[in-house]
């Protein structure tokens, strides 16, 4: 056990990668070593950042805190503290069947646990942040919680209403991360597109971005979590305009049919979101469009769920994830509908969904091959330096493999060069 030492696990998205690295940082400005999902954690306190979006999700954090609370009984760690958005909506629940974490903090006063620890004083740091990521490129979170109100979804009960951050504490944010080396933006909120309305009532994303393209130093900015209902397209003629903004956007359509469309209140129809495409697509032609639909909804019928696949397949996304529907307690529909669609029919959909979708991209993959493209190099693997273009986001999108033999390149720094070939996930390319 390792005196002194922090052991920080984070679960979920990345916005609460965000909160763990603002956390990282206040304890060490305070005389902690901090250590960020280790895989076999050695410090004396362990900190475990949770995520409540999912059925799954929440079993993975408890399965996380039960494995600590393990190694506290056979003596491998003095403290344990959970934090989070499980223990935001839970704590109550969680303090009794499991007593034996020290103490549970919700999403947003976690800084409390410097004080527990007893730090009498906390010194500001001004919103910086431990980076976990590699240190080309950064999450930056733009503003906390929704007002949005889907049938299915528990992150308003957990996060509260929108709130914007400030336009200039963001900026300097950015100013920040750029003097650290920071090139890459991944921009992240729970509806990015509704940045703005709780100050004043307008959309300001547009602005945001156009303001933080034009800080020197930085080269790349990727979008995500845009909502299709009113879609401000001014963000396009921003998108268009700017070199550094990635024509990319991560936009959740959830489904298709009307029926199911108004059943999980997403306020747009059908008809709207098919205009909305056809009106990106047209305003920026070479964009990737990222999208995730859910599957199994209460009341989903084969007609709604052929629907769905046909619109999968007009709309060839370049990269689209999927989910089977898990009811969450409190919310909407498990407070109104029956969860009347059988898990193996929520599967087989799921399946079948994604096979649709893994043939487009295959497809879309396949078309690179021969084409020239900049990449950004996020690390060294094996035998291959593994990059990514402006139409990939890290974890989630597909790769681009260079074959690192007799070849010295730099992590963090842009490459051209020439697709020579394609797989389901990966593309493989050499400099030019």
């Amino acid at each position: 056990m390792k005196q002194n030492q922090i052991d920080i696990i984070t679960m979920g998205c990345s916005k609460n990668l965000v909160d763990s690295e603002l956390l990282m940082k206040q304890f060490e400005v305070n005389g902690y070593h901090c250590v960020h999902d280790s895989k076999n954690p050695q410090g004396e306190i362990a900190v475990v950042n949770t995520c409540g979006f999912i059925e799954s999700a929440k079993e993975e954090s408890i399965n996380t805190i039960l494995e600590l609370v393990a190694a506290k009984s056979e003596g491998r760690l003095k403290k344990l503290y959970v934090m989070g958005c499980l223990s935001q909506r839970y704590k109550e629940e969680l303090e009794k069947e499991i007593p034996e974490v020290d103490k549970f903090y919700g999403k947003f006063n976690y800084k409390q646990l410097l004080s527990d620890l007893g730090k009498a004083e906390i010194i500001a740091c001004g919103g910086k942040r431990h980076l976990t990521t590699p240190r080309h490129y950064a999450y930056l979170k733009i503003a906390e919680g929704c007002d949005r109100h889907c049938a299915y979804c528990a992150i308003p009960l957990i996060t509260g209403k929108h709130v914007s951050r400030p336009k200039a504490e963001i900026l300097q944010e950015v100013e920040e991360l750029v003097a650290n080396g920071v090139k890459e933006f991944q921009i992240i909120a729970q509806e990015l597109t509704y940045y703005g309305v709780d100050i004043d009532g307008k959309r300001h994303i547009a602005d945001l971005i156009s303001a933080i393209a034009d800080i020197k130093g930085v080269k790349w900015i990727r979008l995500h979590y845009a909502y299709p209902n009113q879609f401000p397209m001014e963000l396009l003629d921003v998108m268009k305009e700017k070199s550094n903004v990635c024509k990319y956007l991560d936009i959740a359509l959830q489904h298709i049919s009307d029926h199911i469309l108004t059943r999980m209140h997403r306020h747009v129809s059908k008809q709207e979101t098919i205009d909305l495409i056809k009106a990106i697509r047209t305003k920026v032609p070479d964009i990737y469009i990222r999208t995730t639909l859910l599957v199994g909804f209460p009341g989903e019928t084969e007609e709604d769920f052929e629907e769905l696949k046909e619109f999968v397949k007009w709309a060839r996304f370049e990269r689209m994830g999927a989910f089977a529907y898990s009811e969450e307690e409190g919310t909407y529909s498990a407070l109104n509908y029956k969860d009347d669609v059988p898990e193996d029919v929520k599967q087989q959909r799921l399946d079948e969904l994604m096979q649709i979708q893994q043939d487009i991209s295959t497809e879309i993959e396949d078309e690179k091959i021969g084409c020239k493209m900049k990449v950004i190099i996020d690390r060294k693997e094996g035998n291959y330096y593994v990059a990514r273009t402006e139409f990939s986001s890290p974890e989630v999108d597909p790769e681009v493999l260079i074959p690192a033999k007799g070849k010295m390149l730099h992590v963090g720094s842009f490459y051209n060069v020439q697709i020579t070939g394609a797989e389901e996930f990966d593309m493989y390319a050499e400099v030019i």
